[in-house]
């Protein structure tokens, strides 16, 4: 039980120190083209693939392969609105899509009433996941640790 609350201890001091640092890059990084398509209603509420609950009003958006608290620049090729979101999911699952965008992301480059646009990625900066998704995330971790050994 000592080492397990050391584990603790330790994560949680990683945890205060990164969690209030923004990492910004120097220069966009370009992710190229495609659709995009937004979720809400129908997944509000529900846990992302990060750990945290989904706000369809949240400035996130699913993202097949970047890491977790990468903030994209999204822009809308139709109209050239941008909009800056952070990735905390993954998706999208259609064969034709590059990103899924929440629905407060989606209404910021008006897109909502298409359902899907043209859109252009760019890679502009880092924010660490939240210390309540990171301890949610460790819990899963300790629990299927827990399974595997009563197994």
């Amino acid at each position: 039980m000592t080492s397990y609350l050391k584990n603790i201890a330790a994560i949680l001091i990683i945890l205060i120190f990164t969690a209030c640092k923004n990492r910004d890059i120097v220069k966009s990084i370009d992710l190229g083209s495609g659709e995009a398509s937004w979720y809400g209603p129908g997944f509000h509420g529900k846990i992302t693939a990060n750990g945290e609950k989904y706000n369809m009003n949240d400035l996130t958006a699913a993202h097949p392969w970047l890491q977790f608290g990468s903030i994209v620049k999204v822009t809308n090729l139709d109209n050239n609105l941008s909009v800056k979101v952070r990735i905390n999911d993954r998706g999208p699952y259609h064969k034709n899509r590059i990103i899924d965008l929440s629905k407060s992301a989606a209404k910021q480059i008006k897109m909502i009433n298409t359902g899907v646009a043209k859109v252009r990625l760019e890679l502009t900066g880092y924010q660490p996941m939240n210390f309540k998704a990171l301890l949610i995330h460790y819990k899963n971790l300790v629990n299927i640790n827990k399974k595997i050994k009563n197994d």
